[in-house]
C-alpha cells in the first residue's frame, strides 16, 4: 500500500450490475482502505462502493469459534469430501476464476453446481438453448440502433446506465443525436420510474406477455389479427400494427427483457416468442435481443459453467459427466425438497430469498459459504469464510451482460483472501482426501481415502 493519502484509481469497473460500468473514477483513503468519492457511477455504485470498505472480521468462522482460513479450509473440504449429495451454488458475484475452480470441485465430489441464473434469468438459457441468439454488444446497440424496445424491466431504477450509456441517451455512430434519433418503447404490465423516457408506453395485462408476442409474430408475417385480442392483452389491435411497423422499418433494432417477462406465466415459452420474434423480424431488418441481466458477473457464470459442462445451470455430476435438468438439480428445489446433505454458497445468500423450506432444510445440513460480509447464510453456516470483494480488492475477469469480458482492477488491497484462493485451497485439500481421485456418487470418505 501507498503510504499517501488518497489515491485515485481510473479505468475501475463497478461490478454492481450486468452494466459493468468499466469508466469509473474512484478516490480512495489509503489509510482507511474505504473509496470516498466514485465518478460516473450511478446511485446504485456509489452505494456498492461506498459499502465495501475493510470491515474488521474474522477470516473464518468453523462452528461459531473465530478460525485461520486454513483452518476453515480444511474443515471445509472434510465437509465436501465427505458428503453423499453436495450442492454448489451462487458464483454470480465473484470473478469467472473462481468460478473455474467452484465447476472442478463440484466435478471432483461428484456434486451438483448451480448458479442464481436458475432464479432469475434460467428460462432464458432455456430459450436460447432451444431457439439461438440474434445478439450484439451494447456498444453496437448504443451506435446504431434507433429503436429500442424495453420489455418486463425497469432500468431507470435496477440499472440506471444502461440508459444514459447504452441504449437511450447516448450519442453512437449512426445516431449521432441520441435520443433524438432513437424510439424508445417500454412494455410493462404498469407504469414505473422507466415509463417517462418511453416515447411508447405499452401496458399489457399480466401474464398476456406470450400473446402479445405471438400476436407480433403474425403481424411482422403479415397475418391477420382478431380485435377480440384487445379483451385477452389489454392492447389494441391498432397499437400492435403500429408497433410491428416500426420494427420492421427501423434500421437497427434490439429487444431489451427482464425478468417481468421471464418470471410469469410462461417463462421459457415467453422468452422464447421474443427471441423468435427477432428471428422473424431479420427478415426485414437488423434486430437483436438480449435479456438485461442482475448481477455483475452472472453472465460470467453462465459462460464459464457453460464452457465447462455443457450447460448454463443445474447441473449433476453423480455420474462422472454433467447432466441438466432445472427442476430437478437446481438449487432452490434441491433444497426445497431436503435432498442435498451438505451446501457450499459462493458470493450469494439464499437463505434471504430461497423458499421457506430450502431455508429450513440449511439448517439442517453443514453450509460452507463464502462472503465479503455477514449474510443470513454465513450466520447458519458450519464454516464462513471472510473474503475479499472482486473487483474493489480482487483483480480478474468478469463478463457484462452482452457477453464482454472486462478486466477489473482493485482499488486497494484487502487483508481477506480471494473467492479464488479460497476454493482453490478447497479443491486441493479435497483432492488429497480422496487420495487424488473422483469421488464416486454417495461414498463415504473413509471408503474413498487410499
Amino acid at each position: 500500500m501507498s503510504d499517501e493519502k488518497t489515491r485515485t484509481v481510473t479505468d475501475a469497473t463497478c461490478t454492481f450490475c450486468g452494466c459493468v460500468c468499466d469508466d469509473m473514477i474512484l478516490t480512495v483513503d489509503v489509510e482507511q482502505h474505504r473509496i470516498t468519492k466514485s465518478q460516473n457511477a450511478c446511485v446504485l455504485g456509489k452505494a456498492w462502493f461506498k459499502e465495501h470498505g475493510i470491515e474488521k472480521r474474522p477470516f473464518a468462522l468453523v462452528d461459531g469459534r473465530e478460525a485461520s482460513t486454513e483452518e476453515g479450509i480444511e474443515a471445509a473440504a472434510r465437509i465436501l469430501a465427505e458428503a453423499r449429495y453436495p450442492v454448489i451454488y451462487g458464483l454470480s458475484d465473484t470473478t469467472c476464476e473462481a468460478q473455474r475452480v467452484a465447476v472442478s470441485i463440484a466435478d471432483m465430489i461428484g456434486g451438483m453446481i448451480d448458479t442464481t441464473t436458475s432464479v432469475c434469468h434460467g428460462p432464458s438459457g432455456i430459450a436460447f438453448q432451444g431457439l439461438g441468439e440474434s445478439t450484439a454488444s451494447l456498444g453496437e446497440i448504443k451506435s446504431r440502433a434507433d429503436l429500442v424496445i424495453f420489455w418486463g424491466g425497469n432500468p431507470a431504477e435496477a440499472h440506471p446506465r444502461l440508459f444514459t450509456r447504452y441504449a437511450v441517451t447516448p450519442k453512437g455512430m449512426h445516431v449521432p443525436n441520441g435520443k433524438k434519433d432513437r424510439t424508445i418503447v417500454l412494455v410493462d404490465v404498469r407504469r414505473t420510474a422507466s415509463t417517462p423516457v418511453a416515447d411508447i408506453f405499452i401496458q399489457v395485462k399480466p401474464r398476456t406477455d406470450f400473446e402479445v408476442l405471438w400476436a407480433l409474430r403474425a403481424l411482422v408475417k403479415g397475418r391477420k389479427i382478431d380485435p377480440s385480442i384487445e379483451q385477452k392483452t389489454g392492447v389494441p389491435l391498432a397499437v400492435l400494427e403500429d408497433l410491428a411497423q416500426r420494427m420492421k422499418s427501423c434500421n437497427f433494432g434490439a429487444l431489451l427483457f427482464g425478468m417481468g417477462l421471464t418470471m410469469n406465466r410462461g417463462r421459457h415459452f415467453n422468452a422464447g416468442a421474443l427471441l423468435a420474434l427477432a428471428t422473424d423480424l431479420n427478415q426485414f431488418t437488423h434486430f437483436v435481443a438480449a435479456p438485461v441481466r442482475g448481477h455483475g458477473n452472472v453472465t460470467g457464470a453462465d459462460n464459464v459453467v457453460s464452457w465447462q459442462t455443457g450447460f448454463p445451470f443445474g447441473i449433476n455430476f453423480a455420474r462422472g459427466y454433467p447432466r441438466f435438468n432445472p427442476g430437478e438439480w437446481t438449487a432452490a428445489d434441491l433444497l426445497a425438497r431436503g435432498e442435498a446433505d451438505a451446501a457450499l454458497i459462493i458470493a450469494s445468500d439464499p437463505a434471504s430469498n430461497f423458499s421457506k423450506p430450502a431455508i429450513e432444510h440449511l439448517h439442517r445440513i453443514p453450509v460452507i459459504t463464502l462472503d465479503p460480509k455477514a449474510t443470513l447464510t454465513s450466520q447458519l453456516s458450519r464454516v464462513a469464510f471472510t473474503t475479499a470483494t472482486y473487483g474493489i480488492s480482487v483483480p480478474g475477469t468478469v463478463y457484462r451482460m452482452d457477453n464482454v469480458p472486462i478486466a477489473l482492477r482493485p482499488a486497494f488491497e484487502s487483508p481477506y483472501p480471494s473467492d479464488e484462493y479460497v476454493l482453490t485451497g478447497i479443491r486441493e485439500r479435497v483432492r488429497a482426501l480422496l487420495g487424488g481421485n473422483r469421488a464416486p456418487a454417495g461414498t463415504p470418505l473413509a471408503a474413498s481415502v487410499t
